[in-house]
């Protein structure tokens, strides 16, 4: 009897002591990772084919204290390797974990590496030859704390490569993963099941290969125990046709019947592929249908749907998924009421979905995620008929409170918007404390922008609250969920609102008030237009006739538009981002606004303001409350700083010019003092300029008119 180590992933130890129980195995004892067990070498081979949760099969050599390099190379040098395997096999070390003092794997694998071939030039033979691409024989070491185990690899590449899957697609579920998850499913051989979203058909392959007794190895072409010297290659192939008789006859045997669905037509035919490979073809039933419109196949009462539905890694993936869980949870009540469900993913808030209550649930991880597979005993007790007859799902309004809030505000401001010739305008904006986000439509789509919780919400809790937020908006705008923008917005000091997201650069034109704007909804956290500034941008156009007007820290350029279309004798632009300017230049573009009496100029504007000696008769300037950008020279605080910023654009005023100044910080006092000194009057016109979707928010913004103290009164 040898030692062997079964290698897996972590939580599923215990399943894989089963099997191997049930293969032959004596003196089983589970470890991280894996199992270790006793077995002649009949059952070992047999083990190796037929396991369908182990990666790797280690045949243990020794097992040994390691507390410094020295130590692991006595304890591989202990071992007499010409007596394992030739000095003519392809080797390579693998070296799995580390300790206080074998720091790095590669370092330890050399070791063990230098202790192998020291032995076979002690004995007079030839040097082993290193191979990584293409071994014979993987040399494995297992160290944990000061205890290494060291053997042979029984396997080579991981027992998860079948050979019936050449082209896995994208976010594959490894083989072993999958036939793990079947057997935590509840499904017995003789059950149907169904896979929704079957994608490369590795769940029903695998549950099709089980209930025909088809070994998971049978179609592997490289074996590590064929190298090795205790190799009996008649007792190995007499595993092996016994394996092939089972499989041949259980095909033919089995009643189970298996489903497939997909809606994509090319991942489809791989599936079909694969399963033809897989020799189980005629046990599968593939057909092409949208998970959201799923139907029960005749004869599948009391099966298992089993389904590992895309995740949402990425957070705008999310809101498109939530409708995709939703109606998948849907269609399971309509359609599959006595069978049972077991979803698999790695985010519990768009199982929460689904609508059910989970009977049971398993945490397994895919890699690095974490996930849980959860099962369900379907119930139809929520399906009601339609008076057409049609069945639909009824259940509760998802976070009725805000819900409800939305629905009054869309009725509110939508009419309003219509009636202003406005695109795009905030329905929601943290109006309750517990749903801290805003909600803004830009013509079809809806973009939600989430405020970070404080640090005392749990963070599960506040995952929760935004999936309410984007299930509950999603069902009361209507709004497609693919066109459902999700974002996060930290309250930080000092983060660049100007903050590159992604490149989606997906953009529409939105009107406001006549004029016409690039927004890009996906690309970076504003969209390129600050919807609170809307009437001062229109009193900008409506002041700019004849004027040279001056926009500062101009982001994208909306008020140079609006001043453009109001008649402005020339318009001067400037921001300290090229990309920005880019941008305004095309919002005039768009406008029709072109010509050298348009000037968009790249620059720090501090800067910028300290050297300039033009003229305006309008100047517009919303500074950012707080900036240590490296590409500025100094950093800029709007309280702090804003004298200084009057007294530069003093200099630039003609004596009957305006200066329209805005700000976001909140809690914001002009120096009274300071602007006396300067010979500079001011009018607040913050609530003349808050557009009735912010009417709630009296603090979004600051906005004054400033003008020399020996001109007329200004205007507002």
């Amino acid at each position: 009897m040898n030692q062997y180590l079964a290698i897996t992933s972590r939580g599923i130890e215990n399943l894989l002591a089963e099997e191997l129980a049930q293969l032959g195995a004596s003196n089983i004892t589970v470890v991280g990772a894996g199992v270790r067990f006793k077995a002649d070498l009949e059952t070992a081979y047999r083990c190796c084919l037929w396991s369908r949760l182990a990666s790797r099969f280690i045949h243990i050599l020794s097992e040994f204290s390691v507390r410094d390099d020295l130590e692991l190379y006595l304890g591989a040098a202990s071992l007499n390797w010409p007596n394992y395997f030739r000095a003519s096999t392809r080797i390579i070390v693998d070296f799995n974990g580390t300790n206080k003092e074998i720091r790095h794997s590669q370092y330890g694998a050399m070791k063990i590496k230098d202790a192998i071939v020291d032995r076979f030039t002690k004995a007079g033979l030839p040097r082993p030859t290193i191979d990584r691409e293409r071994p014979d024989l993987r040399i494995h070491m297992r160290l944990h704390k000061e205890t290494g185990i060291l053997g042979l690899d029984m396997v080579g590449s991981g027992l998860h490569q079948r050979g019936y899957r050449t082209d896995a697609g994208a976010a594959p579920l490894r083989e072993t993963h999958a036939a793990a998850l079947i057997l935590k499913s509840g499904w017995t051989v003789g059950q149907p099941m169904l896979d929704p979203m079957c994608g490369s058909g590795t769940l029903l392959i695998e549950a099709a290969m089980m209930a025909a007794e088809i070994a998971p190895g049978l179609k592997r072409q490289r074996w590590g125990l064929e190298a090795m010297e205790s190799y009996d290659d008649a007792l190995w192939q007499a595993v092996k046709a016994e394996a092939s008789v089972r499989g041949r006859r259980g095909v033919t045997k089995t009643e189970a019947k298996f489903y497939g669905r997909e809606i994509d037509s090319r991942v489809l035919a791989k599936a079909r592929d694969n399963a033809q490979r897989a020799g189980v073809a005629n046990l599968i039933d593939f057909a092409q249908e949208d998970a959201t419109q799923l139907t029960c196949p005749e004869g599948f009462a009391n099966g298992v749907v089993l389904c590992n539905p895309p995740y949402g890694e990425r957070l705008g993936t999310t809101p498109a998924l939530i409708q995709l869980y939703t109606e998948l949870g849907n269609r399971l009540k309509i359609a599959f009421s006595g069978s049972v469900a077991a979803l698999y993913s790695s985010s519990n808030e768009l199982l929460s979905c689904v609508r059910m209550r989970a009977d049971k649930q398993y945490k397994l991880k895919n890699g690095a995620l974490d996930a849980v597979l959860k099962t369900y005993l379907i119930t139809g007790g929520a399906v009601e008929r339609d008076t057409d007859g049609t069945a639909v799902v009824k259940q509760a309004q998802v976070a009725p409170d805000f819900a409800n809030r939305l629905k009054k505000n869309l009725a509110k401001v939508s009419k309003w918007a219509k009636r202003e010739g406005l695109d795009c305008y905030r329905i929601y904006d943290a109006d309750l404390p517990e749903y801290n986000a805003a909600l803004d439509w830009y013509l079809d789509t809806l973009v939600i922008q989430e405020y970070a919780p404080p640090k005392t919400i749990p963070e599960e809790k506040a995952r929760q609250r935004l999936m309410d937020i984007m299930r509950a908006a999603i069902e009361v705008t209507g709004v497609d969920p693919n066109k459902v923008v999700l974002k996060v917005r930290q309250r930080q000091k000092g983060v660049n609102q100007y903050e590159k997201l992604s490149e989606a650069q997906k953009t529409k034109i939105v009107s406001e008030y006549g004029a016409q704007f690039e927004v890009n909804l996906y690309d970076y956290l504003d969209t390129g237009l600050f919807l609170d500034h809307r009437i001062t941008r229109r009193m900008l156009g409506g002041m700019a006739d004849g004027k040279d007007f001056l926009n500062l820290f101009s982001y994208t350029g909306s008020a140079t538009v609006h001043a453009a279309l109001g008649g402005a004798k020339s318009t001067t632009t400037v921001d300290m981002s090229n990309t920005y300017l880019r941008w305004a230049q095309r919002n005039m573009e768009i406008n029709g606004k072109e010509g050298a009496q348009h000037q968009y100029i790249q620059a720090d504007c501090l800067q910028w303001l300290q050297q300039a000696d033009g003229e305006f008769d309008l100047i517009f300037i919303d500074p950012p409350t707080f900036s240590n950008s490296k590409r500025m020279k100094q950093t800029f605080d709007v309280q702090r700083d804003h004298l200084m910023l009057m007294e530069n654009l003093k200099r630039m005023l003609r004596p009957d010019g305006k200066i329209v100044f805005s700000n976001n910080k909140r809690g914001f006092k002009i120096d009274e003092d300071g602007m006396a000194k300067l010979g500079l009057k001011y009018e607040n016109i913050s609530a003349k300029t808050l557009p009735l979707d912010f009417e709630r928010n009296k603090q979004i913004h600051n906005c004054w008119i400033v003008t020399l103290a020996d001109s007329a009164q200004p205007q507002g």
